[in-house]
């Protein structure tokens, strides 16, 4: 969590406090359920960090016009007000945010990842290791 003292920390706190926010763990489950998975990083950080398999990617500064039900800007997949939607950002802090911002606007589902992209990244990097050791052991035994 993060907290430094200032106003934004406070807001970020409620916030988050306020969203029933996806485990990195739980990413993959939330969507096969039919959740709408919103990557939201900058195109820098995708470049540099790689894709959210299975993730839509809205840019930040339209995502609120792209996601709004009511609005004529809308992605056509975002149709259902009662969908979960799952914001992702890079560390979990603009999602929650956003996350928040879109149930004002009457997308009572949105959330965020925990953590964001990099969270979710070092539990794919942990599954991985520990499948590698798993398939070691047993091809030593």
């Amino acid at each position: 969590m993060y907290s430094d003292g200032s106003a934004i920390a406070s807001m970020l706190a409620e916030c988050q406090q306020a969203l029933d926010r996806v485990e990195p763990a739980d990413l993959a489950a939330v969507a096969a359920g039919g959740a709408l998975v919103i990557d939201m990083r900058p195109v820098q950080l995708r470049l540099r960090d790689g894709d959210l398999p299975g993730a839509l990617v809205v840019d930040r500064n339209v995502l609120e016009w792209r996601l709004d039900p009511t609005s004529p800007h809308r992605l056509a997949v975002a149709d259902d007000p009662d969908r979960r939607i799952v914001l992702v950002c890079n560390e979990g802090y603009s999602s929650s945010l956003a996350a928040i911002t879109l149930q004002q606007l009457g997308l009572p589902r949105a959330t965020d990842l925990a953590g964001g992209f990099t969270a979710w990244s070092a539990y794919v990097a942990e599954v991985q290791a520990d499948e590698i050791a798993t398939a070691r052991r047993v091809a030593t035994h």
